[in-house]
């Protein structure tokens, strides 16, 4: 059993308004770029509808996720062969046309009207070409159903003739609101198309990103994630994705969708699970058992023997605390209340909701269960609430334990942000060494040759573009996020391997990081890097305590002898990063 810790998030749909706040606060953060205005790495669907990109959801169109071939986890897209064959033409990749091509007015046309007759026009303009343009589609076009007699029965859910019962009529109208981020799988089959190996996921909290110094457009990672939730910037000629805002999460914040959620529909926590079996999980043969083989892997944050070979993995103690905390561990794993999304692809995703086709690969059991589970749990709290008496035989009914305080906990509502949001606090935590190395031989297909315990080069950084910024950092705004974000690049990796991506033939392997060795000392922390970037080789050296007394960078106070943080610094300050 290897031990790792993954960030996941639980949304829940009863909650959502569709007011889209979330998409325009992520889209501020971090796609208010030239490249990346078709580019929204959250978004809120009308279901039943055709999404964003167009049908993203039929598999049998994009060739997204994993398949089952002789028993044997491949792509879905192929192996090696394939994507040498269709490197430079590749017929699963989405067109401008599939997601929209990105407008703006032509407002000058306002401003410098002369007197006529008529009200002037501002029309529509393309972003990209700069011509004038008419709209045909766009990214939020089915909102409330908007074009539902026409395009709602193209969704891919709606399949074996159910379309058939679907009434779309407005009187007998259904939908509910989808909210989409990247999924930040455990087997993401993103990570094992890239070809130059840009793509990977961090060791030590999950979350998967680029590399913007080692992607080379080839756009692989686009075709091959399920979700299309990996997007090419046109400007910059890297791909870009959902980084799950991980300066935040290394900072003990949460997500900025999380964060301006109008619903509070947003569950963020920390569960724990075996990595050595994520393989296995993915590999069930029946898919409607892909739901009990992805539970099976997460391992129980109260369990002594679960906790002790955690800290032999290399997990903080925060972290574990944070996982017995996690809401999100109680909604899916004890109360199983929330549900993956598509888990037939194959790629066990970790951002959870709740309905069958979407969910639970066509099978409405689990679904019943977490209605019934729902409905129990809401009226036992209702009675608790208004001074009646709960009944204990309703919660044993579905299998629960009519405990007060987890069940309370449990009831996905506007719950308050010290419940909803389990992230451990402070700075990006150590990961020692992992336990095996990997070494991977020069292929036709990794591009760089670069052998993965090599350090990889400092990041660059520029002014006039993203091109040479690491993953994240890229999309980090003027200010002082950005040179947070710059400070801690996601780009390095060193020798560890997830476990979970070497099922495909001829893709990389090494999904791995380079971690940094921390050593406390009385009063403040000193941290030594080694093989990793120049950004945080530098970070590691402006922690050393200085030999005279100095002014902390997040107060202005002189009164210590290091720039670490304590008490008197501001309560919005992120902490030092020594």
């Amino acid at each position: 059993m290897q031990v790792r810790s993954q960030i996941a998030m639980v949304m829940n749909l009863d909650k959502c308004i569709g007011c889209h706040t979330c998409s325009v606060t992520c889209k501020n953060v971090w796609t208010n770029r030239r490249g990346t205005e078709y580019v929204w790495f959250n978004d809120v669907e009308t279901k039943p509808g055709v999404g964003y990109p167009k049908r993203w959801e039929d598999q049998e169109q994009w060739k997204g996720g994993w398949e089952l071939k002789g028993g044997k986890l491949r792509l879905k897209a192929g192996g090696r062969l394939r994507k040498l064959a269709t490197l430079f033409y590749n017929p699963e990749l989405p067109s401008l046309d599939d997601y929209y091509e990105p407008w703006t007015y032509d407002y000058e046309t306002l401003t410098t009207a002369g007197p006529s007759k008529h009200q002037p026009v501002a029309r529509p303009e393309s972003q990209v070409t700069g011509r004038p343009l008419d709209l045909e589609w766009g990214p939020n076009w089915e909102d409330d159903l908007a074009g539902a007699p026409e395009r709602a029965r193209l969704d891919p859910n709606l399949r074996d003739g159910v379309e058939e019962h679907v009434r779309l009529e407005y009187e007998k109208a259904f939908m509910f609101y989808l909210p989409r981020i990247c999924e930040h799988c455990l087997n993401p089959s993103c990570v094992a198309s890239c070809p130059s190996g840009a793509m990977y996921k961090r060791a030590e909290d999950g979350i998967v990103l680029v590399d913007q110094e080692q992607c080379r457009s080839w756009r692989m990672c686009v075709s091959g994630c399920p979700y299309k939730k990996v997007y090419f910037n046109w400007s910059t000629g890297k791909a870009e994705k959902c980084t799950l805002c991980y300066p935040r999460i290394e900072a003990g914040q949460p997500t900025i969708c999380s964060e301006t959620c109008v619903g509070k529909i947003r569950y963020l926590g920390v569960v724990l699970y075996d990595a050595d079996r994520v393989q296995e999980a993915a590999s069930v043969p029946d898919e409607k058992d892909l739901l009990p083989a992805q539970l099976s892997l997460f391992l129980d944050p109260h369990d002594a023997e679960v906790r002790e070979q955690a800290r032999r993995d290399g997990i903080a103690e925060d972290w574990l605390d944070a996982a017995a905390r996690s809401p999100v561990y109680a909604l899916a794993v004890e109360h199983r209340v929330a549900l993956p999304l598509h888990p037939e692809y194959r790629t066990l995703p970790m951002v959870w909701y709740y309905l069958a086709n979407l969910l639970t690969a066509g099978d409405p059991e689990p679904v019943r269960v977490a209605l019934r589970r729902l409905a129990a749990m809401r009226s036992w709290t209702r009675e608790r609430n208004l001074g009646g008496e709960p009944d204990a035989a309703l919660a044993a009914s579905v299998g629960m334990q009519p405990d007060a305080g987890s069940t309370s906990r449990a009831v996905p509502g506007a719950a308050a942000r010290s419940r909803s949001r389990r992230i451990p606090s402070g700075r990006r935590r150590p990961f020692p060494a992992p336990r095996r190395q990997v070494a991977t031989s020069r292929s036709s297909t990794s591009g760089s040759g670069r052998e993965p315990d090599a350090p990889r080069r400092a990041p660059r950084l520029s002014r006039r573009g993203a091109a040479r910024r690491p993953a994240g950092a890229a999309h980090g705004r003027r200010g002082a996020p950005a040179r947070r974000a710059a400070r801690a690049p996601a780009g390095p990796r060193g020798a560890g391997e997830h476990p979970a991506l070497g099922a495909a033939p001829g893709v990389r392997r090494d999904v791995s990081i380079s971690r940094t060795t921390s050593t406390a000392t009385a009063g403040n922390a000193a941290s030594s890097s080694s093989g990793s970037s120049g950004g945080t080789q530098k970070r590691a050296s402006r922690s050393r305590a200085p030999s005279s007394p100095t002014t902390c960078r997040w107060c202005s106070s002189s009164r210590r002898s290091a720039p670490t943080r304590d008490a008197r610094c501001s309560p919005r300050s992120v902490a030092c990063s020594s």
